[in-house]
């Protein structure tokens, strides 16, 4: 089924990303943006976990997680070790949201998302994974550059 390689896809990235921030020489470069660079790693983070805990943890695990979008870009220095453990609170929540995902579940119209047409659940989930690995780079590139 499709969620088991979502499942390892997303985990494998976030555990990249918990990396990516680890890796970070000057832990206040991980909220730096210069020169057109318009998201910090931290914000991205924030974004990644703030996405993630939306759509598979309130949407299908029932978490109650509550978004506040414009926290995620706006918060600033919030610890490594913080950021890390919203990872892995993250990572926990996927594995335990798409191991109860049906296949029925996966075939239904979404509610979720700006789409210009119908998409199923399982669309929208390989769009979420996606998204994941477009931000990541995004990262990968923020701490080559300006983690000097």
């Amino acid at each position: 089924m499709i969620t088991d390689t979502l499942r390892k896809l997303i985990i494998r990235d976030l555990e990249t990303l918990k990396l990516e921030i680890q890796a970070y020489q000057n832990e206040e470069k991980l909220w730096y943006i210069e020169k057109g660079i318009l998201n910090s790693t931290g914000n991205l983070c924030l974004h990644l976990v703030g996405n993630l805990n939306t759509y598979f943890g309130a949407d299908f695990g029932k978490s109650g997680y509550i978004r506040n979008r414009p926290d995620e870009f706006s918060l600033k220095n919030i610890p490594r070790a913080e950021l890390v453990d919203k990872i892995d609170q993250a990572i926990v929540m996927i594995g335990n949201t798409l191991n109860a995902i049906t296949e029925e579940q996966l075939s239904e119209i979404s509610t979720a998302g700006n789409f210009s047409t119908d998409v199923t659940n399982e669309y929208f989930f390989v769009h979420l994974a996606t998204h994941l690995s477009y931000h990541l780079g995004q990262v990968n590139y923020h701490r080559r550059l300006l983690d000097n």
